[in-house]
């Protein structure tokens, strides 16, 4: 099924319902197929997107699959080399880029740069095409690559997770992550298909991002872990527990305990979730529901508990294994490399597939389930450190040193060791002004005391600020290049 007929299933049946901005599902829909007319005729084979998130995003996105063409959306942070050669592997595209990037393209060869307000029209078309969005990865370790999403993954997702209409006329959706991000993709098509009308936020601060929830009565919005925290700041300072959120989804990125412990006591009329995915699964593959969030939070059972930390269940049209290093499935609660397969799982790059001959998908996420099926993530199967022969997951030392009051952000990674092979190192941010000396010297043993002594930090590094990804993952290949002068002494 192509994923434009999702939006003509809606104007069919909601036409005068506002989609996003003042467009109505009608009108979204008709302006689509206009601008779908005017792709078709250009002779290209991609449709890219170089812009912050706006009202023209849905329109173009419609418009491509319409025209039977992938749609890009493009990394506007992407250094000047970098975007450049993105572009090239896409040409012959045309390019819709907003006025600050429009320079940026000149020159590419098989490029045309359009304005937002340039868009083609033409004689509606209708081409069902075999590749519905080109998403180019994060590219924290190496060149990113070119994930394909092909129609029956996004429609596969959006059919068995949403409800045809399911939304209430007054549910506003608000969007605040980037456009190329897996996240803003499938708003587009789960937001719509429901519904509902999205609210767009070109681009996040908390204060932002608080006066568009109120102004705009929104009810339902995600967040990545880094944004929800000083959301939750801005909230109480100017007193307010934002009356008309019903719904805020997370993920991307670890979520700290203390901050989602917060945000369920200071947003108890929210229901929160935890969705965990990729952009190789068109999105979410497991979730953990406002009921979870809410059971784990109240029980005095450390193991109901500990699920606040999870990510909760598999959807049920997915199916997902843990596996360990013999390559067979391990039992729960036992650690392993997360494998999925089903319908939504693409799995397929420009230059291969990842998948086996079964369907499975290597996630390179490390995880487990626990005896009620509960997903839990123990970080990437590279980022595992390797000390004197035993695996330690930095994922399990981050959430040691988060539960100190004294630590507002963490990364923990291995790092090269003369005696041992590689031992655990930490950065931290201060929750306030700290003597790093003392810090490092009360943390290691806070550590010590909770895990065991082959996991604690030999080093902890007191930095002002931690490198992320937008959506909260950590940048461990760059404190590692930051950080390898500072420990030479630990490798020497």
């Amino acid at each position: 099924m192509n994923p434009s007929l999702l939006l003509e299933m809606v104007a069919d049946a909601a036409a005068g319902r506002r989609a996003v901005g003042e467009l109505t599902y009608g009108e979204l829909d008709a302006r689509a197929s206009a601008v779908a007319g005017g792709l078709a005729a250009l002779g290209i084979a991609n449709v890219g997107y170089l812009d912050e998130y706006s009202e023209t995003l849905p329109v173009l996105f419609y418009a491509a699959h319409r025209a039977g063409l992938p749609f890009v959306p493009l990394n506007y942070r992407l250094s000047d080399e970098a975007l450049r050669a993105a572009l090239a592997r896409i040409a012959p595209a045309v390019v819709v880029a907003g006025a600050r990037q429009r320079e940026r393209c000149a020159g590419v060869e098989g490029i045309t740069v359009l304005g937002p307000g340039e868009l083609p029209t033409g004689d509606a078309v209708s081409v069902e095409g075999e590749v519905s969005v080109l998403l180019f990865t994060s590219g924290t370790s190496g060149e990113p690559k070119a994930a394909v999403l092909r129609p029956e993954n996004l429609t596969s997702y959006v059919l068995s997770t949403v409800d045809f209409l399911g939304a209430g006329e007054d549910e506003a959706q608000l969007i605040s992550v980037p456009p190329y991000h897996i996240a803003g993709v499938s708003s587009v098509l789960t937001s719509l298909f429901a519904g509902r009308r999205l609210v767009v936020l070109p681009s996040f601060s908390p204060g932002g991002w608080v006066d568009a929830v109120v102004a705009e009565s929104v009810t339902h919005a995600m967040v990545v872990p880094t944004m929800l925290g000083r959301i939750l700041d801005v909230a109480e300072e100017r007193g307010t527990t934002l009356p008309a959120l019903r719904h805020l989804s997370y993920g991307g990125g670890r979520m700290p305990a203390p901050v989602i412990e917060r945000a369920l006591h200071q947003l108890p009329h929210v229901d929160f979730v935890n969705a965990y995915g990729l952009t190789e699964t068109s999105s979410t593959i497991a979730v953990l529901g406002p009921d979870d969030h809410r059971a784990a939070i109240a029980s005095a059972d450390p193991a109901v508990r500990a699920r606040l930390m999870s990510v909760g269940r598999p959807l049920p049209s997915v199916e997902v294994e843990i596996r360990g290093a013999d390559g067979l499935p391990t039992g729960p609660g036992e650690p392993g490399e997360i494998f999925v397969r089903g319908d939504q799982v693409s799995g397929e790059y420009v230059s291969h597939t990842a998948t086996d001959a079964d369907g499975w998908f290597p996630t390179r996420d490390r995880g487990y389930l626990d005896a009620e099926g509960f997903l839990f993530l123990d970080g990437r199967a590279d980022d595992v450190i390797v000390r004197g022969g035993e695996n330690l997951s930095p994922g399990e030392i981050e959430d040691a040193l988060l539960s100190h009051p004294a630590v507002d952000d963490v990364i923990v990674l291995g790092m090269p060791d003369g005696e041992w092979g590689e031992v655990p190192v930490a950065a931290v941010v201060p929750a306030t002004a700290a003597d790093p000396a003392e810090l490092e010297r009360e943390l290691r043993e806070y550590v010590r005391e909770r895990l065991r002594s082959a996991k604690t930090p030999a080093r902890v590094h007191v930095r002002e600020s931690l490198p992320h990804t937008e959506t909260g993952k950590a940048l461990r290949r760059v404190l590692r290049a930051e950080l390898m002068g500072r420990d030479s002494a630990l490798h020497a």
